[in-house]
């Protein structure tokens, strides 16, 4: 089949590769004349410029996300011209949508466990900015082999576009919080947007959420979850609320408690998200916060001696916050290091004018975070690294994790220490 593909940011990006990987030729195109693409497969690619008689004489046609709602290419929502339009075998398997600021990737991979624990065939993904393959490889995927089950990621800034693409049974918002402004300008003009995707659906809804109030007037049927108490191998209490989402979808699915207690008893930290490390007194609690209430989510669990935060890319404004919020917890020191860009500069700037008086170390790259780290370690310090740059954040936790390092090591021996966390360890 020959598909247009128009937008080339991750999501186009995502389905031009599921497309070549699954045989389809393809015209891709973007307005961004600097983009690099790299494949195996041979396909047309066009830079600058929109071929309008290529776009038209496809079978099929995927909009970009972020182009979801410009007027220009409005007329392929009516006219069947769509991709989902032509390919849609995925829209009669029951379909949960796992949307919110955090938690998604989370709470879809504890939905998935559960499901399939209990024999129910699964396909889960969505959202590429999640970690997944993008929405397309799904849809291509669900329309070759046999499930019982989707489970998709929903971004935020996907909404209307999820909406559209896929027949949502079930809906999951786990929270709603300040991420993204550039894209919805405002926190009411998320709520409308997820107000439009709810209508007529299924809801599970976060009881501890303020900003979800009022939602269950827009869904067909509202099911709310709070914390999950049964045994949890994950930190925080945020964890506890995506586990209770989880939970609830089961619940719904008329799987028995014994067997969502079981799944959820066994899971494991997602890579990349927020996971504790112990050894002897210390402390590390390390993962991706790329936003303020994901930040706060954990300053709020307890007192950080030493808080290392990844900093954003320059324009992301409203991310900067984050930083601001960790120095409200006063730790003993706060230290910066480039996450998506080398903006540690201008974070530190942003700290001083905000009135942040304690000291500030820049950190300029994987290695020298991680010998700061051991540096605080020998100080029974607890230490919390996260805010932006999710890959450099899990690279960090592989080299703590594993690396020997003599001064710790020699720590732990004179002090007959040993990690008391099952996937801290320490080569020998």
């Amino acid at each position: 089949m020959k598909v247009a593909v128009i937008g080339l940011g991750v999501e186009g990006k995502k389905a031009l590769h599921s497309l070549l990987n699954h045989g389809h030729q393809v015209y891709a195109s973007d307005m961004n004349e600097k983009l690099t693409i790299e494949s195996d497969h041979d396909f047309e690619l066009e830079l600058g410029n929109h071929d309008w008689d290529k776009i038209n004489s496809a079978d099929a046609v995927i909009l970009s996300p972020s182009l979801w709602s410009i007027e220009a290419f409005k007329e392929f929502k009516s006219n069947d011209k769509l991709f989902t339009d032509v390919i849609n075998n995925h829209k009669s398997i029951f379909t949960i949508g796992v949307t919110g600021t955090n938690g998604k990737t989370t709470t879809c991979l504890m939905i998935k466990q559960i499901l399939e624990n209990y024999g129910f065939k699964i396909l889960i993904g969505g959202n590429a900015g999640g970690g997944f393959d993008g929405y397309t490889e799904l849809i291509l995927e669900s329309s070759e082999k046999n499930y019982d089950i989707l489970i998709v990621e929903v971004c935020d800034m996907t909404l209307d576009f999820c909406a559209h693409n896929f027949d949502f049974n079930l809906l999951v918002v786990t929270n709603l919080g300040q991420d993204h402004l550039d894209v919805h300008q405002s926190i009411q003009n998320y709520q409308k947007s997820l107000q439009k995707i709810l209508k007529d659906k299924k809801a599970v809804l976060n009881i501890n959420d303020e900003l979800l109030s009022g939602m269950e007037n827009y869904a067909k049927e509202t099911f709310f979850f709070d914390y999950y108490y049964g045994k949890l191998n994950l930190f925080g209490k945020f964890n506890r609320q995506n586990a209770a989402a989880a939970a609830e979808v089961a619940k719904i699915l008329n799987i028995p408690e014994e067997n969502i207690n079981k799944s959820l008893e066994s899971f494991t930290p997602v890579p990349g998200r927020i996971d504790e490390l112990n050894i002897g007194k210390n402390k590390i609690v390390i993962g991706k916060t790329d936003n303020i209430s994901a930040t706060t989510a954990v300053l709020t669990e307890e007192k950080f001696d030493v808080v290392i935060l990844g900093t954003p890319r320059q324009n992301e404004y409203w991310r900067y916050d984050l930083i601001e919020e960790a120095s409200k917890t006063t730790p003993k020191l706060i230290g910066l290091f480039p996450g998506l860009d080398n903006t540690t500069t201008q974070a530190e700037e942003f700290l001083i004018k905000k009135g942040y008086t304690g000291p500030i170390k820049i950190l300029n790259n994987i290695e020298e975070v991680v010998n700061f780290t051991i540096d605080w370690i020998k100080k029974d310090s607890t230490i919390f690294i996260g805010g932006n740059g999710q890959d450099k954040i899990m690279e960090i936790k592989k080299i703590l994790e594993n690396s020997y390092c003599e001064d710790v090591q020699s720590i732990m021996d004179k002090n007959n220490l040993h990690s008391n966390q099952k996937i801290y360890k320490w080569d020998e």
